[in-house]
């Protein structure tokens, strides 16, 4: 419905520039004139040019961000893996500990050591 209002919007503001625009106009584009186009033409063509340069733009941006957010996301996956395995060596080393521990309860103290 949002689409449909805006449509009748832009067309109805197309409508009335094409009603007092539409005296003949001469282009000239580097070595080509183009004469007698109407200049309602010339406006409706300078703003469908101007919306696919800003839709380029765009595109490049997006493209741009899409490739920058795929090397922080490889990034961190890297990060994560290296922080399961940091995670893993601790318990390890915290098993080690423990086992220890406890052999050095097990074994008699030596009353003469320092």
């Amino acid at each position: 419905m949002l689409i449909l209002i805006l449509f009748l919007v832009v067309g109805t503001v197309l409508v009335y520039i094409s009603r007092f625009n539409f005296m003949p106009v001469t282009i000239n584009l580097w070595r080509y004139t183009f004469s007698d186009i109407p200049l309602f033409y010339v406006i409706v063509g300078a703003l469908l040019v101007g919306m696919m340069v800003s839709y380029l733009i765009y595109l490049v941006h997006t493209i741009s961000t899409a490739l920058k957010l795929r090397g922080k996301e490889k990034e961190i996956k890297k990060n994560k893996d290296e922080v399961l395995e940091l995670t893993k060596r601790v318990h390890q080393l915290e098993l080690e500990n423990e086992k220890l521990k406890h052999n050095a309860e097990d074994e008699p103290e030596d009353t003469n050591a320092l």
